[in-house]
């Protein structure tokens, strides 16, 4: 039995275009927990995922509603862990064998206050304004806004993650047979005040929750990082007659290759560091195909050494 963590995408439990209704993200954890059941009996699993539609939706509430001072991202990415974790527990537990144990770990990264990304805040969150709202809102709020396409949106950091708190915890959970949800919307962004007396504290940012599920995959001695996500490989020349999926490579042979930053480049270098820190195994692949994948029969299996790119078909 090896030791495995699964990074659902955030589209996992609320597919494009979809209304943000639980009964659909209800629907969609059900679908997710039938493509992981398999994988939590075979394997010590941790599964980790992102929340950017669900943040996004109580952003929007805390906007709506004025009575009292919105509350922090850092609170609003907890709230998240909480609703998601509690829905992929049930469903699992609903297929699962019931002495199958399951549990949902409200996980704090550490940030460094110093990394380049609160110099640039690149993360859209929350409604679309008019540029001239989203200024007016920028003074009253002090947020950094950016134009998205024709609208202007609130933007935040995006530091890299430092350590994740909750490490030995779910190495305990792991041991004891549980299957375990961590980590869900990249971790709570957290840092240490500059001082004597160190204060830990949130911090309004979003941390990328493929590097955190990297940083958590080696801290915990995992063998293998699934990426789960909405295609079924990495592809090159993505969308085109000539579109071609890669099989099997070696983490240095991807680094010829240019993925697109809002897609599958951070999936990629997450999977490629990984391989290069843990000497591991890393695999990208559409959620359904998880048990396959794992078995190299689907998707992109990302080795430390391999001499020449396998692709499909």
């Amino acid at each position: 039995m090896g030791r495995v963590v699964v990074a659902l995408g955030g589209n996992a439990l609320l597919r494009r275009g979809q209304e943000m209704t639980a009964g659909n993200q209800r629907i969609n954890a059900r679908i997710a927990a039938e493509a992981l059941a398999p994988l939590c009996e075979a394997h010590e699993t941790v599964i980790t995922h992102g929340n950017g539609p669900q943040v996004g939706m109580l952003a929007l509430q805390e906007i709506i509603y004025t009575d009292v001072e919105e509350y922090p991202l850092d609170v609003l990415v907890g709230e998240t862990m909480g609703m998601i974790g509690y829905m992929i527990e049930q469903e699992l537990g609903n297929i699962l064998p019931f002495d199958h144990h399951l549990a949902t770990v409200l996980t704090m990264v550490e940030v460094d206050p110093d990394d380049p990304a609160f110099s640039d805040p690149t993360k859209f969150i929350g409604p679309v304004y008019s540029e001239e709202e989203a200024n007016a809102q920028a003074a009253d709020k002090g947020w950094s806004v950016k134009p998205d396409g024709k609208y202007w949106r609130r933007v935040v950091p995006s530091p890299k993650p430092k350590r994740i708190f909750q490490v030995e915890p779910i190495k305990w959970l792991l041991e004891k047979g549980a299957t375990v949800i961590a980590a869900g919307g990249g971790g709570i962004p957290t840092m240490y005040e500059k001082g004597a007396d160190r204060k830990l504290v949130g911090v309004e940012a979003v941390i990328d929750k493929d590097l955190v599920s990297c940083l958590l995959a080696q801290n915990i001695a995992a063998s293998t990082l699934v990426i789960a996500t909405d295609v079924p490989a990495v592809f090159l020349n993505f969308g085109k007659p000539e579109q071609v999926g890669i099989k099997r490579a070696s983490a240095d042979a991807l680094d010829a290759f240019d993925f697109p930053a809002g897609s599958m480049g951070p999936k990629v270098a997450a999977a490629q560091d990984f391989v290069r820190r843990a000497g591991g195994t890393s695999v990208i692949c559409a959620l359904a195909d998880v048990p396959a994948a794992v078995r190299g029969e689907k998707g992109t299996t990302v080795v430390s050494d391999l001499e020449e790119i396998e692709y499909w078909g």
